[in-house]
């Protein structure tokens, strides 16, 4: 049973905001916000880095690139929900060459970390400010945990203060709440271990808390924990199972379970999680996935206690044919006539894809 994994050097600020020679590596914001007249979204924004002759995943591993980025973002409330999947970014020459964390992509994108741990991100959904109020939390303690089958990386930023713009169907609209952000690395391929029912938890005790469960063959189930005063623990004994809420996708067929209770009894915590929005399938043709907002209810040390949070469910994918589909209808194009079916990317991007091709034939 083959496992990918390395050793532990301790993470460094500046330093470690920025991109790593590793295999996948990420850098996801996510957050709930409130309009001023009271109408509530939440939102995600994530852009990925991956060397695709090393990284496993379909259509990205066959490009004739060392590595690549690839994005994906949405914007949703209760009524309807947007999002963007593009797997091949156009990224800035000048990107991670400042001081502090500076990426420019997918044509007007933009992740910019103004101050230490403050940020101004871009898509075509956001224009936002974030300010975080309380220091890294390092997932595991030391920002680097075991999974059995690999090892990874990780920090979050775990309350954000936010305002700024959001774009409805009525034009920008001003917004203010809190948001999350993860940085994540890794020297691993896809495999097909890799599936995850992961949970951002934002308290209104000014407690945050990061749980998951990890795998499929050999499970990790963890949880990382930053009170109001900065205090971080962590522990494996935790509890995070699935109550009744499902959610059956129409194109994939995949089920999802949605409503969850997590109990994490060394620190006398008792919550539940429920969807704000059932739909928030984010389609990435063999790698798809549940994203969206959360409210929590319950119990720390018997005191109620209720919050928002994000959840992302990535269960093992049972509808082969939904792949196989896909895969044969990708072989009947060329490259770049597939890239073009697969996502609304630019022309430039595509003219840059095709030029990069003709040089290395």
């Amino acid at each position: 049973m083959k496992t990918y994994k390395e050793t532990f050097t301790s993470i460094k600020f500046p330093q470690d905001e920025q991109k790593h020679d590793h295999i996948i590596e990420w850098w996801y914001f996510n957050g709930n916000l409130k309009a001023i007249n009271g109408e509530e979204f939440f939102f995600m924004d994530c852009l990925f880095s991956a060397k695709t002759k090393k990284v496993n995943i379909p259509f990205i591993k066959n490009l004739p690139l060392k590595n690549i980025f690839f994005s994906h973002y949405l914007l949703a409330n209760k009524e309807e929900s947007k999002q963007k999947i593009n797997p091949l970014c156009l990224v800035d020459k000048n990107n991670f060459q400042k001081p502090l964390l500076w990426i420019n992509y997918d044509n007007g994108c933009l992740i910019e970390e103004t101050a230490p741990f403050s940020y101004h991100i871009v898509n075509d959904f956001i224009d936002l400010k974030l300010e975080s109020t309380k220091n890294p939390l390092l997932l595991n303690k030391n920002g680097f945990i075991d999974l059995e089958m690999k090892t990874t990386y990780y920090y979050s930023l775990t309350r954000l203060k936010t305002t700024g713009l959001v774009k409805t169907k009525s034009g920008w609209t001003e917004v203010k709440g809190l948001s999350w952000m993860d940085h994540q690395w890794a020297q691993t391929p896809l495999t097909s271990d890799d599936e995850w029912t992961w949970l951002s938890l934002q308290l209104d005790n000014n407690t945050d808390i990061l749980c998951f469960v990890y795998g499929n063959r050999i499970k990790t189930c963890h949880a990382s924990i930053i009170d109001e005063k900065g205090l971080i623990t962590s522990t494996n004994n935790v509890s995070i199972k699935s109550i009744d809420t499902k959610y059956t996708s129409k194109l994939t067929k995949q089920t999802y379970q949605l409503h969850y209770s997590i109990e994490i009894p060394e620190y006398k915590i008792s919550l539940e999680t429920s969807p704000i929005k059932i739909n928030q399938e984010m389609i990435f043709g063999a790698i798809n996935y549940w994203e969206g907002g959360i409210n929590i209810k319950g119990t720390i040390k018997n005191k109620p206690i209720s919050g928002k949070g994000f959840m992302e469910l990535l269960p093992p994918t049972k509808n082969k044919q939904i792949l196989k589909a896909i895969l044969q209808e990708l072989k009947k194009n060329s490259l770049t006539e597939n890239i073009r079916e697969m996502a609304n990317i630019s022309s430039k991007a595509i003219y840059s894809l095709s030029e990069d091709l003709k040089k290395k034939k």
